[in-house]
């Protein structure tokens, strides 16, 4: 394939960008992020055609959606990875990432949220506040990120907005309000009415281009008046303009009430909840309106701290070009032509392409050899990257997701991002020898680009284990494998991800010597072992070594040994989870002490305790949603409560049934066929994973015995 200048081997086009420096004022870093099938990519593929980015509208359905570019994405009418794009509404330049909305994916919505400025939260209005509502919305609180709502699919048969609304306020503990009202409902739904200037915005085609501004007929008028008023209560609850506005009975005007919802989203005391139809083309435009006029800039929020590697105090980092360079890398994929591909969010100063950086995470030297922005899977070349955008540098080579680009002279670390404990796993294996180098680079390659996918080797059974969030997380992986990297391999039955961990405080000695002729090998280690008081914790390791019974240089030599022999347990050789494991005592021989023998000595000691403290199972327990028609109610409970579940709500939606359960894992393998037999395939469900909890002890019994006799656990799906 001919390559000239300015196009690459795939025919992406890539130009020199000399463009002016954007304001930091007009910069808008927003992510779209909703439920599983609530209009995410479609409103996406909106905005890229109202502000020019695309010519053509792009379609889920068909498979055409510009976000949507992975093959995997198309067939399946789903997205998989967060896409990143950039377009200019007005005066405004937006940075957007379109996020999946699949539970097993959701470690892309976690790291976009992670460096995102502000968030649109699209809710179905017939389906509401669904259980991935809840997940992103939790999500979007933990990083403190600013949101608007948008109710989409309003010409939908059973929209409700008011419901919606509604629903926020009781299950999200939003403290939401509409800014606008539908005008016409279900399929005569023809635009919105807009409570601030008191407007109708009629569209009069279906492209969505051309609207009008009309008066608000009279019969509706009451109903507006009294939203209207609505709106300014729980405004003046968090706004004190408003509030005094108020209780002087005065009117406020239309720009003290955009500047005061603008305090209020920035601050995260108010949600201004839009509505529309992103696939009929209508109030899209109003949805970008509300993210210049109401989502904050770089500049509106407070300044990001972090840690000084060298003194361990806190400083803040300064949103300014002059100041030194710092920012995140918050995801990482692989490009075939260009290889290794870091997203990054800059906080401040300015990198350039060409020039070194310093990864304070890992106190090593980069080289950027090129900066890019992303459009999708498209790639635009920049000479320079400022303070407050997002873009993608090409280059670095060992810097991964939550590590902290800086310059040497002024190191700085950024808190890192959590990352979800995966469960479920199966085996991998390549078909042939020839195979065997290129499954070990594709597996490396994956676990680079997603933190939540984790691979491990089996020492008992000899066995390549893959892990991830669910079914579909680990068929899309395999499948990339498959096509992606040309590699012949063939997959096990997948199994349940289960963990061990103690029950209670022990103090355990690890001694490791040996003596074969020559030099000798000498360690000697005490631990003391507990469970960790929160759950979820992992293993956690401290030193309490006094008056040198262990030689400073061989203590990380303990802890490695402690978490390898925390990768495989002592019941099933499962992982060990929520240990707080601290070393106390130990000795050591002048001539014969190594880090290996130390290495050995806390491996042996944590085995040792690990038998002493009263291991248990835990397996991971899924919140599952069922969401089915009144007359199969009495035959999904039943089924559920066959299966291990706890009931924890029953509740009405529109004209359907939902049941909200928590229930084991190991009990929903293949769900979907089941619960369509139970309904007449007229039932839908959506499942996360929730908690770990310990296994009953005959169904741990089973696993241990099963492991005991043939080296493995499985549990078939």
């Amino acid at each position: 394939m001919v390559n000239i200048k300015g196009l690459s081997p795939k025919g992406v086009v890539l130009r020199e960008c000399m463009e002016h420096k954007v304001s930091l004022d007009k910069i808008r870093n927003i992510g779209i992020i909703a439920h599983i099938d609530a209009g995410k990519t479609t409103t996406s593929e909106r905005i890229l055609f109202y502000t020019g980015k695309n010519y053509k509208l792009g379609e889920v359905q068909e498979g055409t959606a510009t976000m949507d570019w992975m093959v995997q994405e198309q067939e399946r009418g789903i997205t998989i990875t967060a896409a990143a794009t950039t377009c200019i509404w007005k005066d405004t330049h937006i940075n957007l990432i379109d996020t999946p909305g699949h539970v097993d994916f959701t470690i892309e919505v976690e790291r976009s949220l992670k460096v995102l400025d502000g968030a649109v939260v699209i809710f179905c209005g017939v389906g509401g506040v669904e259980p991935q509502s809840e997940t992103v919305w939790r999500q979007a609180d933990r990083y403190g990120v600013p949101k608007i709502a948008f109710v989409n699919k309003m010409d939908r048969a059973g929209a409700n907005f008011l419901e919606v609304i509604d629903q926020m306020h009781k299950r999200l503990g939003a403290n939401a309000a509409a800014i606008q009202i539908p005008f016409g409902k279900e399929a005569d739904f023809k635009g919105v009415v807009d409570l601030i200037e008191k407007k109708l915005v009629y569209y009069k085609d279906d492209l969505g281009k051309d609207f009008e501004l009309r008066e608000i007929p009279a019969q509706i008028m009451p109903e507006v008046v009294k939203l209207h008023t609505l709106m300014i209560e729980r405004l003046a609850e968090v706004d004190d303009k408003i509030m005094e506005d108020y209780l002087h009975n005065r009117e406020t005007s239309i720009k003290d009430l955009k500047s005061a919802i603008r305090r209020s989203v920035i601050a995260n005391k108010f949600v201004p909840v839009l509505c529309g139809s992103a696939f009929k083309n209508k109030c899209v435009q109003l949805v970008l309106d509300a993210v210049k006029d109401y989502l904050p800039s770089p500049l509106d929020l407070p300044p990001i701290k972090g840690i000084n590697p060298e003194t361990g105090e806190f400083e803040e980092i300064k949103v300014s070009e002059k100041a030194p360079f710092c920012a995140l890398c918050f995801k990482v994929a692989t490009d075939p032509y260009v290889g290794k591909i870091n997203y990054i969010r800059v906080y401040s100063g300015t990198l350039a392409a060409g020039t070194y950086i310093y990864n304070a995470s890992r106190r090593e030297r980069e080289r950027i050899t090129k900066i890019v922005r992303m459009h999708a899977n498209h790639q635009e070349i920049m000479d320079s990257i400022s303070c407050g955008e997002i873009g993608a540098a090409v280059g670095l080579k060992g810097t991964k997701t939550g590590e902290t680009l800086c310059t040497e002279k002024n190191p700085i670390l950024i808190e890192a991002m959590r990352f979800p404990e995966p469960v479920i796993q199966q085996a991998i294996e390549p078909k042939t020898k020839d195979a065997q180098e290129k499954l070990g680079l594709a597996l490396h390659k994956l676990e680079e680009e997603d933190p939540s996918f984790r691979v491990s080797y089996n020492q008992e059974t000899g066995q390549t284990l893959i892990a991830g969030m669910g079914q579909l997380h680990l068929e899309i992986i395999i499948d990339r494998i498959l096509r992606e990297f040309n590699v012949e391999a063939q997959v096990g039955q997948p199994q349940v991800a289960y963990r061990e961990t103690l029950t209670k405080k022990v103090r355990s000695v690890g001694k490791f010597i040996s003596q074969t002729g020559g030099h000798g090998q000498y360690g000697h280690c005490v631990l003391e072992m507990e469970p960790q008081e929160i759950p979820g914790t992992g293993i956690t390791f401290e030193d309490k070594i006094k008056s040198g019974a262990i030689p400073r240089e061989f203590i990380p030599a303990v802890k490695e040994g402690v978490m390898s022999s925390a990768k495989n347990g002592v019941l099933a050789g499962y992982p060990v989870n929520d240990v707080k494991v601290v070393l106390v005592d130990g000795s050591f021989h002048e001539v014969d002490s190594s880090e290996l023998a130390f290495k050995m000595a806390g491996s042996l000691a944590f085995s040792d305790g690990l038998r002493k403290a009263g291991p248990i199972l835990l397996e991971p327990i899924m919140d599952i949603e069922v969401v089915i028609p009144e007359e199969f109610m009495g035959q999904v409970i039943g089924d559920l409560s066959s299966r291990r579940a706890k009931i924890v709500l029953l509740a009405q939606r529109m004209h359907l049934r939902t049941i909200r359960a928590n229930i084991p894992l190991a009990e929903v393998f293949n769900y979907a066929t089941i619960i369509r037999s139970l309904t007449q395939g007229r039932a839908s469900y959506t499942m996360e994973p929730s908690f770990y909890t310990e296994v009953p002890s005959h169904i741990a019994e089973k696993i241990v015995t099963g492991f005991a006799a043939t080296g493995s656990t499985r549990k078939s799906l």
